[in-house]
């Protein structure tokens, strides 16, 4: 699973439906033993549990960078290799 970010801990990653399933496009996040699954359009949580202050980072860090986080979606499903994302800062 490709890492696209990286900041305060949390590492971000996103990978390529096998089989062409398609389903909602999203990303996960973790941070130490934590993993959480975010959707892209809306940045909403779908799965998975961190403490409430990372979580409100992985968001604030989506919502800065969704546009770049719909284009790496797109990247991976067609093949091709996902871009770097600036982190949070």
């Amino acid at each position: 699973m490709p890492e696209i970010s990286r900041f305060l801990g949390i590492v971000i990653r996103m990978f390529a439906e096998v089989g062409g399933q398609h389903s909602l496009p999203h990303f996960h996040a973790y941070y130490q033993e934590c993993e959480v699954v975010y959707g892209i359009d809306p940045i909403q949580l779908l799965n998975g549990r961190m403490p409430l202050r990372q979580q409100r980072l992985v968001e604030a860090w989506a919502e800065l960078h969704q546009n770049h986080l719909r284009d790496d979606w797109e990247l991976l499903q067609s093949g091709r290799k996902p871009l770097p994302i600036v982190p949070l800062q």
